[in-house]
């Protein structure tokens, strides 16, 4: 059966919470960076009545010239971009308001119910939503006043998964002391390098414990402009952050331009785990496949399949990099350099991949799949 892959950003922000841009002007924005849908989170807040396509609204080539003899060759479409509306959680008693958490799908606001994490994982259900534990590891940025807005609770039971990689948390963490964090203010890409070990960790962590927990990536786009000593900068535009770090689906079937069947495509990929983060600024993601064969079966990221007399697992990346095959917290197998790797797992678990590119003199994380879950017969 041939799959759909589309690239889109979970996490983003309006003037409705904290961020700068409304959703139209933020669509452009996917759209100049090539989004196929993105997911705007307000804090606290579920904007309703926003969910659309948005088409390119800037101006278009001429066609290309008619060819005497040839048939005549038809303009490309505007490009177009689907705007969904999600919405980030906390209690804003907290101090600091960590424990925040992504909800997407539960048309309805969740803000009353946000006392307790628990509490939204357990009306996010009852909703039909997915949510998503945001930034669970970060550091805080002393240089701008902004403190860490982690994760303690993991007790709690019922989400969907984790946010493994967030652009903007990333970033901040660079921003300890305001020297430093000048010169990463304005070369950001040197500085991002991939999920926090500690975030990377905790999830093989859960799934070792048999739970199932989705991976997903953003932006944390916001478009404010912060003071670092005398300098002042927004960071960073929408269309930076949305080059950057993405989620990438796949799907049975092809959008078809209908918001109601669009989006249900969109968050039953999400739910079943068919799809990896990718940091698409140094190159492309695009592409990425990773797939099991056993005895009469098969599967890719977000699946299961049993293990029998073994099952054959298979990374393919789009460019030569360095592959990896994660189980336990344990690489199991490594490519330095290839496009290629192939496992033979006889033992159970949660089997994911990694992969590393090197990007402006570092090696950089690339791509983050969701595992394949390799259970008993």
């Amino acid at each position: 059966m041939p799959l759909y892959e589309y690239r889109g950003n979970l996490h983003s922000h309006t003037p409705y919470s904290d961020g700068a841009l409304y959703h139209a002007e933020l669509a452009q924005d996917a759209i100049a960076a090539e989004l196929d849908f993105v997911i705007v989170t307000d804090h606290n807040v579920w904007v309703q009545g926003v969910e659309r396509y948005h088409v390119d609204a800037r101006p278009q080539p001429p066609p290309p010239p008619q060819r005497i003899g040839y048939p005549p060759v038809a303009a490309s479409p505007p490009r177009q971009t689907l705007v969904l509306s999600g919405e980030e959680l906390h209690d804003v008693r907290r101090d600091p308001p960590g424990e925040h958490t992504l909800v997407f799908g539960a048309e309805r606001e969740l803000a009353p119910y946000a006392d307790t994490p628990q509490h939204v994982f357990d009306r996010a259900n009852m909703a039909g939503a997915l949510s998503f534990l945001a930034h669970p590891f970060e550091k805080s940025a002393a240089s701008i006043g902004e403190p860490a807005l982690g994760w303690s609770d993991w007790e709690v039971q019922g989400y969907t998964g984790l946010e493994i990689w967030n652009y903007m948390s990333e970033f901040k963490g660079l921003m300890k002391y305001w020297a430093t964090g000048l010169r990463h203010v304005f070369r950001p890409n040197r500085g991002i390098k991939g999920p926090y070990p500690a975030t990377l960790a905790k999830w093989d962590e859960l799934m070792a414990d048999g739970r199932r927990v989705v991976g997903i990536g953003g932006a944390d786009a916001h478009g404010l402009t912060y003071r670092v000593g005398p300098f002042k900068r927004t960071i960073f535009p929408y269309e930076h952050l949305f080059r950057g770090v993405n989620t990438h689906i796949l799907t049975p079937h092809a959008l078809t331009g209908d918001v109601a069947q669009d989006k249900a495509l969109i968050y039953e990929a999400l739910r079943l785990g068919h799809c990896w983060v990718g940091y698409d600024l140094p190159a492309p993601t695009t592409g990425f496949r990773y797939t099991a064969s056993g005895w009469r079966c098969e599967a890719m990221l977000g699946d299961e399949i049993a293990v029998g007399t073994g099952v054959t697992l298979q990374v393919r990346a789009p460019r030569m990099a360095e592959l990896r095959l994660v189980r336990r917290g344990e690489v199991v197998q490594l490519v330095q350099h290839g496009t290629n790797l192939t496992h033979i797992a006889q033992d159970p678990g949660a089997y994911r991949a990694e992969v590393y590119l090197d990007y402006q003199g570092a090696s950089r994380g690339w791509i983050f799949s969701n595992p394949i879950y390799v259970r008993k017969c």
